[in-house]
């Protein structure tokens, strides 16, 4: 049995068996996931997910010892009062942990997906650009020395990733 008589009639492609409506639907999920505004939205939602997961591990490993003086005041509340305690603090760390990630996965996303809307290329440039631009912007609150500091940083980042990710695979 030939491929055409698996996947449909010779030349059917992709869109092969569906109908007039699901074609059409196609089409848009296709048009929605070239935004840049859904790029970005998919990737700030994504980034919060992933943020929220590594602050509530950090904060999991973070605890106070009975020396400390924060640990002596907790050791001294009864063990439900510290389970309390516990889990509020690791929920206020890891949203907060959500919140700095889906920023940087909105903001780098958006950035990025912009460059490359301008350059119409697909290349380390726009990574290590959307980067300088993303550490600008993040570390600007701290001044003109530190928005530079965070753009070399970001962008050193990014091309780093970037370069790994298209690294050719060896068998």
């Amino acid at each position: 049995m030939s491929l055409s008589g698996i996947y449909g009639p010779a030349g059917g492609g992709a869109n092969a068996g569906m109908s007039e409506q699901e074609q059409q639907y196609v089409k848009m999920m296709q048009k929605g996931m070239e935004s840049c505004v859904v790029k970005s939205i998919m990737a700030g939602g994504m980034g919060f997910a992933l943020g929220g997961a590594f602050g509530l591990f950090m904060s999991s490993m973070a605890y106070d010892t009975p020396l400390s003086p924060q640990g002596q005041q907790i050791t001294s509340l009864p063990v439900r009062q510290q389970l309390r305690q516990g889990l509020k603090d690791m929920g206020a760390k890891s949203l907060s942990s959500a919140k700095n990630f889906g920023k940087i996965g909105l903001l780098y996303s958006g950035v990025e997906c912009t460059i490359e809307g301008f350059r119409a290329k697909t290349d380390l440039t726009n990574s290590v650009s959307a980067g300088c631009i993303t550490g600008g912007i993040l570390a600007y609150p701290a001044g003109p020395q530190a928005a530079l500091l965070g753009c070399a940083g970001f962008a050193a980042f990014s091309a780093a990733i970037d370069a790994y990710m298209r690294m050719p695979e060896s068998d």
